[in-house]
């Protein structure tokens, strides 16, 4: 436990200084948000405001996790460094898309098809890696029920790599507005932390605790009215990290309940392009993703951020309770 905390105080310690020069260095050289053109009108008073504000906690989680972690990795043990380099890869895959946004002046970065093959070739890679080092079995947890299935390697293989580009992807649709993926993260970042410490597994625990610091300390730069956004950088490399969590703890059917806040924000999306599409031009949400229909019925930025919140945290607390049994407290 005292390990945990370390590592949440020293993320947050270098989070906190990052921030203090990365966002005026952010400011200094423009490198500013383009706001989409085919979003709420009233967004357009964000153009301009620093992204790639990810690298703030990014560098908090990176160190904490080295740093706290080195004397179990000096023992063998690895988890933290898998997850870590996992979460920077998806980073380094959201940095080059922020640069492209940057560099056209426009929010169009790499197209969906460069993203779609990195991210896939990465979670293969990431997969078969926690296969080979013995951190995942083919066997399929079933939360709540707490029972196992077996499925043969390639099924499995093609289930993970579908579920963890499917969830950073939601990840990202999901940070829409002030703080909102911020918000809706830090419990799932707790719930991993805390699902860590009761199974055992201190090297897990030292990166989700690092993660929690570091989000709690980008939402102080992140709250509306933001003064930072973290950009594909960021929102890539949270959804990294929390498909790697899931799956190093051997439960990734743990992400349908602990990130339904991520799923309903996707299912909203497809659901409006499908019903645009079939009925030639109708909406079923007054705009796409859910957050955004909320914004157009009225509600402020910091609802959506509070609300959003809430359900993360009592679905993240649920998540816990489904998967507890299944370890000795």
């Amino acid at each position: 436990m005292i390990t945990l905390f370390l590592s949440f105080a020293v993320s947050a310690v270098v989070s906190a200084v990052t921030g203090m020069i990365l966002i005026p260095y952010l400011r200094r050289i423009k490198a500013g948000q383009s706001i989409r053109r085919d979003g709420p009108v009233w967004h357009m008073s964000k153009e301009g405001t620093p992204t790639m504000g990810g690298l703030l906690f990014i560098a908090g989680i990176a160190i904490a996790t080295i740093s706290v972690g080195m004397a179990g990795t000096l023992q063998g043990e690895s988890g933290h460094l898998f997850i870590l380099a996992f979460s920077l890869v998806f980073a380094a895959i959201g940095f080059l898309d922020d640069y492209e946004k940057l560099k056209k002046k426009q929010n169009l970065g790499l197209t969906a098809l460069q993203k779609f093959l990195l991210q896939l070739a990465v979670s293969i890679a990431f997969v078969l890696l926690l296969r080979y080092f013995g951190f995942l079995t083919p066997n399929l947890y079933i939360p709540f029920v707490g029972v196992s299935i077996p499925l043969p390697e390639p099924v499995y293989l093609a289930f993970a790599a579908f579920v963890i580009v499917g969830t950073v992807n939601a990840v990202n649709i999901t940070d829409g507005v002030d703080g909102l993926v911020t918000g809706v993260t830090i419990p799932v970042s707790v719930f991993f932390a805390a699902t860590a410490f009761v199974w055992g597994s201190v090297s897990l625990g030292i990166f989700a605790s690092a993660l929690t610091a570091g989000l709690v300390v980008f939402l102080f730069f992140n709250f509306h009215p933001a003064k930072v956004f973290m950009g594909d950088t960021g929102a890539l490399f949270l959804g990294g990290a929390i498909c790697a969590l899931a799956f190093a703890l051997d439960m990734p059917l743990i992400l349908v309940p602990v990130g339904i806040v991520y799923i309903i924000e996707t299912l909203s999306d497809i659901i409006q392009v499908v019903y645009f599409k079939i009925t030639r031009g109708k909406r079923v949400f007054k705009m796409a993703p859910l957050h955004h229909h909320f914004e157009m019925c009225g509600w402020s930025e910091r609802k959506l951020f509070f609300v959003f919140s809430a359900v993360s945290l009592v679905f993240s607390f649920i998540s816990f309770l489904a998967v507890a049994g299944r370890y000795s407290m």
